[in-house]
């Protein structure tokens, strides 16, 4: 396996976005070194045009992949490739696997059972509660959440698993190329605690059309995928539709009616996906006897901190499923906006209330 790597890596790096052509070529040839050693009119025939077939024999390929494994061992980085026993098992299943992945972190949690949540990169305050509520719920029983670290209901649900467990991040982009820069944070806390995986070069930028395809292995890591918010026209229902090609349940979270991030989750349930409202709905459709396991589980969410008389008073005014402004706050409860901001911070600190953009609060679930 090991005398391999350099020809897997060669292979990803000259066609990592050449699914078919890719995928052609490991079904052709018994050995992935029978490929380089093959012709060019060979390789023709498995899909690539001249120059790629040329770029595959010439030899000058290995050059670039000596230097891709070399940087991928000082940052202590992991490959797993189609020959790797840690290599996930569920991902092999699906049509068009990758035949590299990059590994930032624990690569023992790819095998572990696992949900993908995935939604909108605008949510609404409900989306934002729902989705951080139900990975940490599902992440508290031992199941891994995975998605792909975008901006919105990824990084929630990234960020809630954390709370109580463990998290996969697939990235659209390679490992020194995180996007959105704004989640390099998040990217060294999943890297610390869970695993952090990319099917392209290390400093592959983040193309759009990545995105899609780096769809496929967020569903195919996973038993099911959830999809919080998504507006009418979403990627997270190309998502959906990819998963029910990989024979993976597709769920979705119920939302508002009037609300146009409620659109395409509502037609996913329409059209047969799960409604989804807490964790056991999403346990229920796992195989025996990992289902009668984890619902025989504890609820081990921890009492709701202790508050004051004026903390109560604060709390009492704010919603789940909408955000209020801290100027609201000071009328309604009749305290000072330098009070009220003392004992917000205090309550985010202890998990009560969670902070967005322009001094707008909203209650955590």
């Amino acid at each position: 396996m090991e005398d391999n790597l350099r020809y897997w890596v060669a292979l990803n790096h000259a066609l990592a976005e050449n699914l078919y052509a890719r995928s052609k070529i490991i079904r052709h040839f018994t050995c992935i070194r029978e490929a380089f050693e093959s012709s060019v009119k060979a390789l023709m025939a498995c899909g690539l045009d001249e120059e790629g077939a040329r770029v595959l024999t010439s030899g000058d390929i290995f050059d670039h992949a000596d230097n891709e494994i070399e940087k991928l061992r000082r940052k202590k980085y992991t490959i797993l490739t189609l020959e790797d026993r840690r290599y996930p098992d569920y991902l092999k299943e699906i049509f068009d696997p990758p035949c590299v992945l990059y590994c930032a972190g624990k690569v023992e949690l790819l095998n572990e059972p696992a949900v993908s949540i995935v939604g909108a990169r605008k949510p609404t305050p409900y989306g934002r509660a729902v989705a951080e509520r139900l990975s940490r719920d599902l992440a508290s029983r031992g199941l891994v959440v995975v998605s792909g670290m975008a901006r919105g209901i990824d990084s929630i649900a990234h960020w809630g698993a954390l709370q109580r467990g463990k998290t996969v991040a697939v990235l659209g982009s390679g490992l020194d190329r995180i996007y959105p820069r704004e989640n390099t944070k998040l990217f060294e806390k999943i890297m610390n605690n869970g695993t952090v995986i990319s099917e392209y070069p290390l400093a592959s930028p983040p193309l759009g059309y990545h995105f899609p395809l780096r769809n496929r292995i967020i569903s195919g890591l996973s038993l099911a995928l959830v999809v919080v918010e998504a507006a009418a026209k979403s990627g997270s229902l190309i998502s959906a539709r990819l998963a029910l090609e990989q024979n993976r349940d597709v769920m979705a979270v119920p939302g508002n009616l009037t609300s146009e991030m409620s659109r395409g989750t509502n037609g996913l349930i329409k059209g047969g996906a799960k409604l989804v409202e807490r964790w056991e709905d999403v346990v229920e459709e796992f195989p025996s006897p990992l289902r009668e396991r984890l619902l025989a589980t504890k609820d081990e969410n921890a009492p709701r901190p202790e508050m004051s008389s004026q903390e109560k008073r604060i709390f009492a005014s704010l919603q789940v499923d909408s955000e209020t402004h801290v100027d609201e706050l000071v009328e309604m409860t009749g305290l000072s906006v330098s009070e009220v901001l003392s004992l917000l911070l205090r309550m985010e600190l202890k998990g009560l209330v969670v902070q967005n953009s322009g001094k707008y609060f909203q209650r955590k679930l």
